[in-house]
Parts: C-alpha cells; structure tokens; sequence
C-alpha cells in the first residue's frame, strides 16, 4: 500500500512535491475499514499542468528500482528529465522518495541522481513504529543498518556502478530485507497502458475474473449479456479473415514456420429481437472495446491486492462506467486486499455525486497547475477545508480550487480576426 510519494526536479516537477495518501477526515473513510491510506486518488488539472509528469515520476522511480542493473552501462551516467525552465536545474538532484506499508511494516525509500550517478540512497523500515535503518548510501558509500550482514552487503556493493541502484543488486542478491520493497515495485505496483485497445487475434489465457467482467459488462448498458472466449486453429484461410497487406504476409510467414496454433478469441453476446447474438471485437465500438481491455485490469488488481496507476482515466471510458470502477475499490466487499487506484483525469463530473454519495471523498482529490514560472504544484482538496456535503465539482470549475485552464479574451478574438480573414478571401 501506497502512503506517500515525493518528488523533486522532474520534468515540470521543480519543487518538491508530495503525494499524500493518509486519510484526512475519518467520517470519510469507507465503511467497514480501517486501512491506513486511502483506496483512491484523483488527480485534476488542465492540460500540460503536470498530472501526467507526476504519474511519469512513479514510473521513472519503479523503472529505476527494476531496471538500472541493465540500462546503465559502467561509466555512461543517468538518463534523467530535469525541469527545463530554469537552467540551474540540470546541476541540482533529481529524487524520489516512497512511504510504504507492506504486510503490516512500513518503509521509507529513496534516491537523488544527477547526470552521472545515484548520490544518496536509503531504506528504513519501522517495524513496531521504531524507525529501523536498513542502509545509507551517502555520497555513494554504503552504510548498512546494525541489524545487516555487513560483509554480505560489502560483496553486494563490490559489484553496484555508482549509476546503479543498491537496492536492486542487494534485492536480487536474495538480501530478504531488501526484498518487500523491491517486490512491490516489481509487483504491487502497476500502470495501466495508456488508450488501449485489444488488438484482434491476439493469444488471450484464461480469464479468472470472467463473473465479475461479465457482471460489469451487464451494469454498463451496453445491452451485452454474455462474454466469452473460443478457441479458434489459425490456418490460412481464417488468417485471411482477420488480416489484409503487409500484416497478413507476417502471419503467413509464422504459419508456415510454426504450423497452425490456437488462438483465444474473445466475443461479445448481444442482446436481440430473437436473442442473444455473437458479435467479435472488431465489431464493437471503440469505448466497448476499450471496457474489455481496461477491465480486467482493474479486476485483476482487486482480486490481488496492489497500486494501479491510470494516466487519463476519462480517455475511453464511459463517466458513468469510471464511476462504477471507482467504487469497487471504495467497497470492502469488492475490494479486499485494500488495493488502490491512482489515476488522473479532467472528468469534473467524477467530483460529482452518485447515488447521494461523494464519487471521491474529500481526501481522494488533488489537484495539479502550473505556476507562472512554469512549475507544476500539487494542491489536496482537504487544504481548502471543505465541508461535508460541499459541491465540489461546481466550486472546481468556478475556479476555487485552482487546477482548471484559464483563457483570456485573445483566444476568442484571434479566433474571430481568422474567421474574418477567412470571409474576406471567399
């Protein structure tokens, strides 16, 4: 479980900034819970105010965690994006911090970078509420905490670059308090691939949420009533069914080399005058086919616990249906693992009410602008101090809380002088 995130010097990030999950107001936690973080966050904001570049941060940081063993070549430097309207940054770190709870201990990780190499790294864990050092890295100079093999950590640090991190080589070094946090990044933690779309004739395994897909499939409106997946042999001739041009001779060519092989093809059964009809994917609309790629995301995630990450959640879907996504991790019932969504939005109506209740409590929204200089702040709705019951969306649009584009009369008149531009040459 995610309880902070804190950044500093990342693309449009040039202050510090903080993602803060603790719940705020306990009349607003979900009923039946005591969870240490909130199950949700919305991010809003304009366009280019950051929302993505916050998300692009947790990315870059778990990316660094998994994969700096392998993207940094000894003596190559870092490959960072530094805020870049103020020339002082590119000679200031780059950091990124974590507070985690993990079967029931919390961590604190971090890192700053430069250009050339990692220059501070640290791991605390604190069990029992006492704050316990796992180790430092100062100025690049490994410090384990009491409780480590110090000459087990010594051989690890013999072999991490100055541009590699030492939690990486110490988790995969089987050092097992290095292991919980590494394997929540590895994990626990997921991003949703941004406007996808099921590609057709794509191998698909099993679906272990097939019930609850179908049941969201049903409560969506979209007069579908059964879901499912056949096994079709791709021989020649249903190759030829699928794909056209340069594609198909790909496909061939596999055939030819692998022999005929299955695929799963998932169908949708709709609802009809004389009853339910099969209809493929490359027969559904856009946002349906958007529903079944997302979904199982989403499902997946709940059944399993974890933090998934949606960058533009409103992008394909549906308001009516995000809300609905939202409130399975809201729910103990439906949410058993405590797992949470992380995603970013300009939907204003998901600030809105359904059913009489908050779609998102009041310490679930934060929003995101840029300041005249160009730097991107974090802003919680919980700072305004609003009250129970308060029109959230209404007093977000009029501008209250900040986070919404501001266009001046010039657009409208430069928009006007082309248009008279345009009559006068007609």
């Amino acid at each position: 479980m995610l309880l902070n995130f804190r950044v500093a010097n990342h693309r449009s990030i040039r202050e510090e900034q903080e993602l803060q999950l603790h719940p705020a107001y306990d009349t607003d936690r979900p009923r039946g819970t005591d969870w240490a973080a909130v199950p949700v966050v919305g991010l809003f904001g304009a366009n280019a105010a950051g929302k993505s570049n916050l998300v692009g941060a947790l990315e870059y940081m778990a990316s660094m965690v998994l994969n700096s063993h392998r993207d940094a070549e000894p003596g190559d430097g870092l490959t960072r994006s530094v805020f870049r309207l103020d020339a002082a940054a590119s000679d200031e770190p780059s950091w990124y911090v974590v507070d985690l709870l993990l079967d029931g201990v919390r961590y604190t990780y971090g890192f700053s970078i430069d250009d050339e190499r990692v220059l501070d790294e640290w791991l605390y864990s604190y069990p029992l509420g006492k704050k316990r050092k796992i180790f430092e890295r100062p100025d690049g100079e490994v410090q384990p905490g009491d409780s480590q093999a110090k000459r087990e950590l010594e051989l690890v640090e013999n072999i991490t670059e100055p541009n590699v991190l030492f939690l990486t080589m110490a988790a995969r070094s089987k050092q097992e308090d290095f292991r919980p946090v590494y394997d929540w990044f590895a994990t626990g933690l997921r991003f949703a691939e941004g406007r996808t779309r099921m590609p057709l004739g794509v191998p698909t395994g099993p679906n272990r949420d097939a019930a609850a897909l179908l049941a969201l499939l049903r409560s969506a409106d979209l007069g579908i009533e059964e879901y499912g997946i056949e096994r079709q042999v791709m021989d020649e001739e249903a190759l030829h069914r699928m794909f056209g041009g340069p594609l198909l001779q790909q496909e061939l060519a596999r055939l030819e080399a692998s022999g005929p092989r299955e695929l799963s093809r998932p169908w949708i059964g709709h609802r009809g005058r004389s009853g339910v009809v099969r209809m493929e994917l490359h027969e559904e609309s856009a946002g349906t086919r958007a529903l079944l790629a997302q979904a199982p995301r989403f499902l997946a995630v709940l059944r399993q616990g974890g933090t998934f990450i949606v960058d533009e959640i409103d992008s394909s879907l549906h308001p009516l249906l995000t809300t609905q996504l939202i409130g399975l991790f809201q729910d103990p019932e439906t949410n058993p693992r405590a797992a949470q969504l992380i995603f970013t939005s300009h939907d204003a109506s998901l600030l809105g009410r359904a059913d009489g209740e908050d779609i998102l409590k009041r310490d679930q929204v934060w929003f995101v602008e840029k300041d005249r200089y160009g730097e991107t702040r974090l802003i919680a709705l919980s700072e305004f101090k609003p009250r129970t019951g308060e029109n959230h969306e209404r007093r977000y649009l009029g501008g209250s809380y900040g986070g919404v584009p501001f266009i001046d009369e010039s657009f409208t008149k430069a928009l006007a002088a082309r248009g008279d531009e345009h009559g006068e040459t007609a």
